[in-house]
């Protein structure tokens, strides 16, 4: 029986030696540093072709587009959300879904939306790849893109344009499986918002780390032999900074709701099985079948979990379990 082969990537020799190697280190290297990714396929896009700015972002929302990394002429840009209209790049892509590539319109489509990098100067090519998930039901859903562009016209043969599209699938199946390790986290009980919920503990946490990183590379320069004390003074100002946003987002964390982890702990472990369910949406005899318990031993639990609560309905205490959860 015949199997169908795809068809092999139509790109010159030196370009499949890069792509090749850049397979490999992104499988090796960026499973969840998705700077370091962007970055990394901006570096091999640039072996390809002439690559002046460089883009990704990400749909939100029915209208938004957040812009987590950029570099423009040598420069990172400072990552935005923008609002698109019905003329820009976005909304091409969202209607075509497609790679869109500077030729086919003179840069129209290009030049309609918000301008990202340097505003002052317009590019004369781009090459825009959409960026898809795998839908249940109907078709991919388009949540993303990223675009390479640049000052200098007719940058962009057919030769890099499939490279692009080839770097940019990579990056798409880096995504997808974190999206499906993401999946298997929501089977467990509550996970089809608790263990993917975004909290403020989260940003707090990630933040102190991050931080800390900062400030032990400006110790280790500090140690280096031969600093100047121009720079000696910049890297103790780094130091200093750095320790008192640790301090303080410590102290911010102190802040955060701790009321529905106090809740949650205050019930039997039978309470807390019943309440994990309610998080997932099972009404009363569903909850029976799945405990194996009769329908009045459930209620018995309903009763106590709302009087510890101190809520009325149901539905607010799964939204408290699902908060505790995602913690």
């Amino acid at each position: 029986m015949e199997t169908d082969k795809a068809a092999p990537l139509r790109v010159d020799a030196e370009t499949a030696i890069i792509l090749r190697e850049a397979y490999h280190k992104i499988e090796a290297l960026f499973r969840s540093d998705h700077y370091g990714l962007y970055d990394y396929v901006r570096v091999v896009a640039g072996k390809i072709a002439h690559v002046d700015a460089f883009f990704v972002g990400f749909l939100q929302g029915s209208s938004r587009v957040r812009y987590p990394y950029g570099y423009d002429d040598a420069q990172y840009v400072t990552p935005d959300t923008h609002i698109f209209g019905p003329e820009g790049q976005t909304a091409w892509l969202l209607k075509h879904r497609h790679t869109y590539r500077f030729a086919y319109d003179n840069g129209a489509t290009l030049h309609a939306g918000i301008p990202l990098g340097d505003a002052g100067r317009r590019s004369k090519d781009a090459v825009t790849v959409p960026i898809f998930r795998p839908a249940k039901d109907g078709p991919d859903q388009l949540f993303g893109m990223l675009s390479m562009q640049s000052y200098t016209p007719n940058s962009y043969d057919d030769n890099a344009v499939r490279a692009f599209e080839w770097l940019c699938e990579v990056v798409q199946r880096v995504l997808t499986r974190e999206g499906e390790d993401r999946e298997a986290l929501r089977r467990l009980p509550a996970g089809d918002v608790g263990p993917n919920l975004l909290t403020s503990d989260h940003v707090m946490e990630y933040l102190t780390h991050r931080v800390a990183a900062i400030r032990e590379t400006a110790v280790e320069a500090l140690g280096e032999p031969d600093v100047s004390t121009a720079v000696q003074t910049h890297l103790d100002r780094i130091v200093d900074a750095a320790e008192h946003i640790q301090s303080e987002l410590i102290e911010m964390l102190m802040d955060t709701d701790e009321a529905p982890e106090r809740r949650f702990t205050s019930l039997t472990k039978a309470q807390q099985a019943v309440a994990l369910l309610l998080a997932d949406g099972l009404d009363n005899d569903q909850l029976a079948a799945e405990l194996g318990v009769s329908l009045n031993t459930v209620k018995t639990h309903l009763s106590a979990i709302l009087r510890k609560y101190g809520f009325r309905s149901r539905s607010q205490v799964a939204d408290d379990v699902r908060k505790y959860l995602a913690r």
